[in-house]
């Protein structure tokens, strides 16, 4: 999943999936043998040669400049998301390097301190490749109350998000609309891929769960990119039930970032989530203060 066949496949499989009457090119009724535009139409429509289009669909060429880039996206009609995309991939295509295993992501003090402020919210601190770092005890209770609390300590076994939205059937059934939230994790992966094409680890992962799912290889085959920082969710939690939750991405720039889902306030959907947070309460009571997921993490070198 090198840079190179990244963009090759992307330029590919966008073009084929925008009609010629999508933007205005006369077919005179003439049969297609391939469905979507022709290299050379939409070359035409980027403004670039046929040749020089079809040498970089196939990796060819690594010096196509960022207004040529602009050009392509405009005639493949991409949102912001997917022009930066295209950006990054070919970024990746002239900058390969050999494959390596990044430094261990680590979660912050600023973190941490967030973490327990935010109580009566549930949050999760995620890698890039979806690792869950750390999470409080609502965002354990309300994304995988069925796992261990501890996990996430252990960097052999933490949770990873994308791995539970499509193999692990607790979490499915968490996502009323369990197809939306399945692209947007996919279309996660795919503008981190494109970031880190030397991440030996995102590789592996992306093939377990090419291998594992048939829903993920047929999305990521599809190269839709969806850059989801905000978006609602209808959630289906075993404990209290249907609530709807808005679930946003907080990020200070490169490094982990923090997932919160916040609910409408005198809403249905708020009264459940304090039932689940009284629920949560009163066994850690019982249980004693070591069953917190945040108050028992280490201060130092967390990893």
């Amino acid at each position: 999943m090198d840079g190179k066949t990244q963009l090759g496949d992307f330029l590919q499989t966008r073009r084929s999936q925008l009609r010629p009457e999508d933007v205005g090119v006369p077919t005179y009724g003439e049969r297609r043998r391939v469905p979507g535009l022709r290299r050379e139409e939409l070359a035409l429509l980027a403004g670039v040669s046929a040749s020089y289009y079809t040498r970089l669909e196939q990796g060819q060429s690594l010096s196509a400049s960022p207004e040529v880039l602009n050009a392509i996206a405009r005639a493949l009609r991409l949102d912001e998301s997917e022009r930066r995309h295209l950006h990054d991939l070919a970024r990746a295509d002239r900058q390969r390097t050999r494959g390596r295993r990044p430094a261990p992501e680590r979660v912050t003090d600023a973190m941490w301190q967030l973490l327990n402020v935010l109580g009566d919210v549930p949050a999760i601190v995620l890698g890039r490749r979806s690792d869950v770092l750390a999470w409080n005890s609502l965002g354990h209770a309300m994304f995988a109350g069925h796992l261990d609390p501890g996990a996430p300590d252990l960097p052999a076994q933490r949770p990873n998000m994308a791995r539970l939205v499509f193999l692990d059937s607790h979490v499915r059934d968490l996502y009323a609309d369990w197809p939306s939230k399945a692209r947007a994790a996919v279309g996660n992966l795919r503008i981190v891929a494109a970031q880190h094409p030397e991440d030996v680890a995102l590789h592996a992962l992306l093939g377990e769960l090419s291998a594992k799912s048939a829903e993920f290889a047929s999305m990521w085959a599809d190269h839709r990119i969806r850059a989801c920082t905000v978006a609602p969710y209808e959630m289906r939690h075993p404990l209290v039930g249907s609530l709807t939750v808005i679930q946003q991405t907080l990020s200070s720039g490169p490094g982990p970032s923090v997932v919160v889902a916040t609910t409408e306030p005198g809403s249905p959907s708020r009264a459940a989530l304090a039932l689940l947070a009284q629920a949560i309460s009163e066994a850690t009571t019982q249980a004693g203060p070591s069953s917190d997921p945040v108050q028992t993490r280490p201060r130092t070198d967390k990893t």
